[in-house]
């Protein structure tokens, strides 16, 4: 008969077990220090009930994962601008269907109220932010029809927006953040009811804007955010929302090249390991743009120009149903449940271009565009908040004028030496031209003249820098660049557009093909969709852990 002698370390384990183990079920205790957590006493307050990012407003959720970026077919073009890397992508969201013109004219609609035009402070704001219709007329064809009813006649409303440049592409995802961000703080108690239309009424002097919430929320809606608070200003700890409250979302942004490529590409449907190695050709299965399936065999899966003079084929009889754009949704979705990720119109996306994907220095989220930009802190030790009579304004090089903030912003400034002192993963505020081939991308060249001055003489990349700007009664004043010594129009505000469109051959409906345009050109054939990034897991659906 076996002897089970007390042993007292083994007790105190067992006992010291059993409490841990009914610690960690309570997931108001914390497992660093036991203390509890959100306790009515006082301590540590955290959000414990956060279970995942809420899908937002017209977006699809994309799980993140590998794929070939780029093509490893012929290049028709011979650009040579797409040579396959592997990269991987972060889980992130995607716009169901391209920005139409009602979603845009919605935006207008906000600016034309809260900054009217009539007003000699906000004069350029409404005006910046319009498209350009005029990119419908052509010298040897009759497009009136659209240049004046395109972008606001109902007909056209489901429609995506075109005419838009770079620059108003970002700015429109900036003003659908914000607006959002406030549907969600109503929703949750943060603002009173129907408080998001308080500025379109005119009932406050200010706006709502996400980061000046965040960081100076005292500031919001022109200092009068007291007037509109919600239920949750009983709570005298609870007062505003913060980021870990897990109710803000994160920004609307334009989709950088390789998540646009990812999404459209769609390899989570397919079993096909070619498909995987970079040779899928479409966002849809299969070597053709006609379906192949019984219910709709021969119809188009895309909006595109099928030839010479043709746009749509022959009337009533293997047609495309479109002859311009088309009404988002007329196609088959990819996949991922995205529309219109080949044809229709191509799309801007983030990244600044260049003819290389530096697949060496990074292979996970690449990104060409990165500049790093920090609050503005006053001589009072405050963020600055960008007042009526502070709002300033870029004019493009075609002559036109944005805002670059708007009222109730916060100001940013570049990050400086400080900021990057001793660090290894970057060392300034602008990144765009970070190993991008040239010579001065070599740790040895100098690439700076005598003078202290950037040589572009010795630079690969030295577009024509054409200035524009405005004297004081606000006439135009050009100053072309007539320099022989130009070899290229490829710069850091050069904007990479993705994706076939109505005017494109099928050639262009490849997702792997790329193509750019400076930022602040607008084509009758290039639209944009918005993405935003995920936050916590990788997948919606957790996976159960292996033990």
């Amino acid at each position: 008969m076996k002897k089970y002698l007390f042993n007292p370390y083994v007790l105190c384990l067992v006992a010291f077990a059993s409490l841990t183990s009914c610690s960690n079920s309570n997931k108001n205790t914390s497992r660093a220090t036991g203390w509890q957590i959100n306790s009515k006493e006082g301590g540590f307050q955290y959000n414990t009930n956060f279970k995942e990012q809420e899908t937002a407003p017209g977006l699809v959720f994309l799980e993140g994962g590998t794929f070939v970026r780029g093509k490893v077919q012929d290049d028709v073009m011979h650009d040579w601008n797409n040579t396959p890397t592997q990269q991987h992508v972060q889980s992130f969201y995607m716009d169901e269907t391209e920005v139409t013109n009602k979603m845009y004219m919605e935006y207008l609609d906000y600016l034309k109220s809260v900054y009217p035009p009539d007003d000699p402070a906000y004069a350029n704001i409404y005006q910046g932010a319009l498209p350009d219709t005029l990119v419908w007329r052509n010298r040897l064809g009759y497009n009136e029809v659209m240049t004046n009813n395109y972008l606001r006649h109902p007909a056209y409303a489901e429609y995506p927006v075109v005419g838009v440049n770079w620059v108003q592409a970002v700015q429109f995802s900036e003003w659908r953040t914000d607006r959002v961000n406030e549907l969600m703080l109503e929703r949750e108690g943060y603002l009173a009811k129907n408080s998001k239309y308080a500025v379109v009424n005119g009932e406050t002097q200010g706006t709502f804007s996400t980061e000046t919430y965040l960081n100076s929320p005292e500031n919001v809606y022109g200092g009068q955010i007291d007037s509109l608070q919600g239920k949750a200003k009983r709570d005298s700890t609870n007062v505003f929302a913060k980021r870990s409250s897990g109710i803000i979302m994160p920004s609307y942004r334009l989709p950088t090249e390789t998540e646009w490529e990812y999404a459209a590409t769609a390899l989570v449907g397919t079993r096909e390991y070619n498909n995987y190695r970079g040779r899928k050709k479409y966002p849809w299965e299969g070597e053709y743009t006609r379906s192949g399936k019984r219910k709709n065999r021969g119809d188009q899966l895309a909006n595109f120009k099928q030839g010479k003079g043709d746009y749509g084929g022959i009337a009533g009889w293997s047609d495309d149903s479109a002859d311009i754009t088309a009404q988002v949704k007329s196609y088959p979705p990819n996949d991922w449940g995205l529309y219109d990720m080949a044809g229709n119109v191509a799309e801007w996306v983030a990244d600044v271009y260049r003819p290389i994907v530096d697949d060496e220095a990074n292979d996970f989220n690449y990104y060409r565009g990165n500049v790093y930009m920090k609050t503005s802190i006053g001589e009072d030790g405050k963020v600055e908040i960008v007042g009526r009579d502070g709002i300033k304004y870029d004019t493009l090089s075609n002559g036109r004028i944005v805002a670059r903030d708007l009222p109730g912003e916060i100001a940013m400034v570049p990050i400086n030496e400080n900021d990057t002192y001793l660090r290894t993963n970057f060392d300034r505020s602008d990144n765009r031209d970070y190993r991008d081939g040239d010579k001065g991308s070599t740790r040895y060249y100098d690439m700076f003249s005598d003078d202290g001055e950037l040589d572009d003489s010795k630079r690969m990349y030295n577009a024509p820098e054409n200035k524009i700007e405005r004297d004081s009664l606000g006439n135009i004043i050009k100053q072309i660049d007539e320099s022989n010594s130009r070899t290229t129009l490829i710069n850091d505000e050069v904007r990479v557009y993705k994706g076939g469109s109505w005017r494109d051959r099928a050639y262009w409906l490849d997702p792997a093909q790329r193509r750019y345009l400076p930022q602040y050109m607008a084509t009758d054939y290039i639209g944009f969709r918005c993405a935003m990034s995920r936050v916590g897991s990788k997948a919606k659906e957790k996976k159960t852990p292996r033990h």
